[in-house]
This record gives C-alpha cells, sequence and structure tokens, in this order.
C-alpha cells in the first residue's frame, strides 16, 4: 500500500485522469474529492461491495435460468406443429 501525507487542497493523481483532492481534514474523518473521466465508476468500499455482491447473484441465477429457456424453446418430442 501506498501511503500519502497530504495538506488541505493538495490533490493525489492517479494514471492522466484520475484526481483526489483533500477538501476537509477534521476530528471525525477527511473528506476527499474525486475527479475522474465518466466512464470510470468511483464509489464508497461498502457500495462496491453490494454492487459486486448483487452482480454475482444476479449472474448465479441467469446461470440457472439458461437451461430452462432452452427447454422451453426446445422443440418438443411428439408435438405438432401449430397451424394459423
Amino acid at each position: 500500500m501506498l501511503v500519502f501525507t497530504r495538506k488541505r487542497d493538495q490533490t493525489i493523481m492517479i494514471g492522466d485522469g484520475i484526481e483526489v483532492r483533500v477538501l476537509r481534514v477534521g476530528r471525525d474523518g477527511v473528506r476527499l474529492g474525486v475527479s475522474a473521466p465518466a466512464d470510470v465508476a468511483v464509489h464508497r468500499r461498502e457500495v462496491y461491495d453490494t454492487i459486486r455482491e448483487e452482480n454475482r447473484q444476479a449472474a448465479a441465477a441467469a446461470r440457472t435460468k439458461v437451461p430452462l429457456l432452452r427447454t422451453l424453446r426446445s422443440p418438443r418430442v411428439g408435438s405438432r406443429p401449430r397451424t394459423a
């Protein structure tokens, strides 16, 4: 882990497009501002963890539905085609 010491209004650059600025330092914490390109997602860790867990659950649910969809789409043995 890389550790920085920064004062108010000082920044840290991550790559060429992400800037982290110290906005305020107080007793209960540090307020940071993050400037990043629109295609870069920026979340608090607890929100990020929640998103990852929900995505994992959705992917697992999708895997269980694929065989069902194949069964529903496949022609049934012994069935006749419908006529209009």
